[in-house]
């Protein structure tokens, strides 16, 4: 699975240095080294940065031993990795960013739902290449309580396969088959929170002092109720507060998602040095990208919404720089939904830039998207994305519109304001016009967690059902069913062009509808996110040759545009994302570029009605130099009549410059 440095660095080592770079430059200039003898290069050079790290959380006089512990337990756990994977570390190392390369595309998927089990998600890889599918989230598969688990994130275990999946073989085999078809796979480390049966939990519950302190527990309520004075509520409607009392131990614990999840203690060294353990043995099972599941939460600190602090930024770091050690070629995803301002911040500052987490989520450019098509217009997603700062040019985004969670609304007050909105109100008309409460809106999805109090809530629903599918073919209306697939390819081909990698979410490649049947099943009912969670249609998949259907319009084009990508390498993640202004509020105009000087130009009309725009701005821009430029999307020349360019209802052109 070698990749090529998508993006050549400028000026070779003169530009800022991460860890991987000092690994990549220790790996080339030792090739004669043996594989231990890597480890304790990789070990010298991370050293500082992990002794730094630990004694930031955990002071030096208390703990000079566990870190002791900790610096013993790194060179058995790379004892531990297998030779098929250090051999694949190594040449991730000298590939250099392989993450950032154009040619990845990425699905998320449940396992169960997509084809049955492990054999059976191996037996549609075939599929998936068709697609041009070569990255793939897997949603959790570890073993979990009965009934609710909140989709698998309540864990028993971090590496014992669920049996309805299959075994700990199958997995092996699958992940032995992902890396000879080219596919990387990227699985969750629920890095927050174990269940309520995990080992630990079940010998605290029997009075084990020790692992007592593996979580918050308190003897009585005195001091939940000062953290509760300042901490939010995740699931008010299902979960509210913080903290339950487990009658088993007479004590409460903290659980911040839900009464069954029991958050870690991570001011307890010993609880990094164990889940440090629990991550290498996940990622030798054949993972390429860790998903750090709700790592904002990591640390908790009385008066403080206990979500962002630094510690938890040096925890993850502390994370990371250890399994760089161990597993170089393994690469972290920060799972933190959250304001962009914030989201910026997990790639790592100061110190820690570019050694933190090498991707993130860009979850801001999900939820300003569908900003944009409730309102029609693109004054928020430029204003937003302006106030992000850049990230560091070693990392990248996933880029999706719709994944297995619900879409929350958290724009920027002061923004919101400054475009002389209501934040409340205009959050109250999102939530109307996605969940049935307009009758002129196309979506049909559904309120998730709303909260009284606030007036917040969030959003379900499919992406073909937001966009207007579900209804326009209950209605028999041609006209919604064509500008709900123009939506479709439209805001998948802004994720595929952004920067960075693109997620589609398995169904949306054939805009699966709503799936209601979650309202019969009573360990899912009161959780609405199961609406966008279909079963994968392999009926619907066998018909995809007939191209008068919806479902076939819509994976034919996205297949077209990810072999556009894949073929173009102005589309690796280079940090060259720029924005547009054209005076038009329904349009978004961004340009891709590289250091070849090739350019792409990115130009989308979120009006149901056709925009036009003045096109001087673009000819400065080069893309008329050598006559009219080639749309790749249609693959025809662009004319521009009187200086003014038209784009059609929903349309999207990806301007090729020379």
């Amino acid at each position: 699975m070698a990749q090529s440095h998508p993006c050549p660095p400028k000026n070779s080592w003169k530009s800022k240095m991460n860890q991987a770079k000092l690994h990549r430059l220790v790996s080339d200039q030792f090739r004669e080294k043996d594989s231990n003898a890597l480890f304790d290069l990789r070990l010298t050079t991370n050293l500082s940065l992990i002794q730094h790290l630990f004694f930031s959380l955990y002071a030096e006089e208390e703990h000079s031993e566990a870190f002791k512990k900790l610096l013993n337990q790194l060179p058995k756990l790379f004892a531990t990795r297998p030779d098929a994977l250090k051999k694949q570390d190594v040449q991730r190392l000298k590939d250099g960013n392989w993450y950032q390369s154009q040619k990845i595309m990425g699905m998320q998927l449940y396992v169960e739902h997509f084809n049955k089990d492990l054999k059976g998600l191996q037996h549609k890889i075939p599929y998936l290449k068709e697609l041009g599918i070569n990255f793939v989230h897997m949603m959790p598969i570890t073993t979990r309580p009965k009934g609710e688990s909140d989709g698998g994130y309540a864990v028993n275990s971090y590496h014992e396969v669920d049996k309805k999946y299959g075994t700990k073989e199958d997995l092996l085999e699958l992940t032995s088959e992902f890396r000879k078809q080219g596919i990387f796979l990227m699985l969750d480390f629920v890095v927050n929170h174990t269940s309520n049966e995990f080992s630990w939990a079940k010998k605290a519950m029997k009075g084990d002092k020790k692992y007592q302190g593996y979580y918050y527990t308190f003897e009585d309520d005195t001091i939940p109720k000062e953290y509760e004075k300042t901490l939010p509520e995740v699931f008010p409607e299902t979960s509210p507060g913080n903290f339950t009392h487990i009658p088993e131990m007479n004590k409460w614990v903290m659980t911040v998602f839900n009464t069954y999840q029991w958050d870690l203690n991570y001011t307890n060294p010993e609880v990094f040095m164990e889940m440090l353990a629990n991550l290498v043995k996940l990622v030798n099972m054949g993972v390429d990208v860790v998903r750090f599941d709700a790592l904002a939460f990591l640390w908790k600190k009385i008066g403080t919404i206990s979500q962002n602090l630094p510690e938890a930024h040096n925890l993850i770091a502390l994370f990371r720089m250890c399994l760089q050690v161990v597993a170089p070629g393994v690469v972290l995803l920060a799972e933190a939904i959250v304001a962009p301002t914030d989201i910026i911040k997990y790639f790592g500052e100061d110190q820690k830039e570019g050694n933190e987490c090498e991707i993130a989520y860009n979850a801001s450019l999900m939820a300003l998207l569908w900003n944009s098509i409730a309102t029609k217009k693109t004054q928020l997603l430029y204003k937003s994305w302006a106030h992000v700062p850049p990230k560091p040019k070693d990392c990248t985004w996933i880029n999706y519109i719709r994944c297995h969670d619900d879409i929350g609304l958290g724009y920027e007050n002061n923004l919101l304001y400054e475009l002389g909105l209501n934040p409340e109100m205009h959050r109250k008309f999102l939530l109307d016009y996605y969940c049935q409460r307009l009758d002129w809106s196309p979506a049909t999805g559904q309120v998730f967690m709303y909260n009284p109090k606030t007036g917040d809530g969030r959003i379900t629903g499919s992406a073909a059902s937001l966009l207007g599918l579900e209804k326009g073919l209950a209605q028999n209306d041609p006209e919604m069913i064509e500008g709900s697939i123009a939506k479709i390819i439209m805001l998948h081909g802004i994720t595929f062009a952004f920067g960075g990698i693109p997620l589609i979410y398995a169904g949306d490649e054939i805009g699966t509808l709503n799936d209601y049947s979650y309202l019969k099943d009573k360990s899912k009912k009161n959780d609405s996110r199961w609406l966008n969670r279909p079963m994968q249609d392999w009926d619907m998949i066998a018909k995809l040759d007939d191209e008068k259907r919806p479902q076939a319009k819509i994976f034919h084009a996205l297949q077209k545009l990810i072999r556009i990508r894949k073929e173009n390498p102005v589309f690796a993640d280079c940090n060259d994302v720029q924005l547009y202004h054209t005076g038009n509020d329904h349009i978004l105009v961004f340009e891709r570029s590289n250091s070849k000087k090739e350019g792409l130009l990115v130009i989308c009309n979120f009006d149901e009605n056709p925009q036009v725009i003045e096109t001087s701005w673009v000819k400065k821009l080069g893309y008329f130099a050598q006559g009219d430029p080639k749309d790749l999307v249609s693959n025809k020349k662009i004319e521009i009549n009187s200086g003014l360019l038209e784009v059609l209802p929903y349309q999207m052109f990806w301007l090729q410059r020379a």
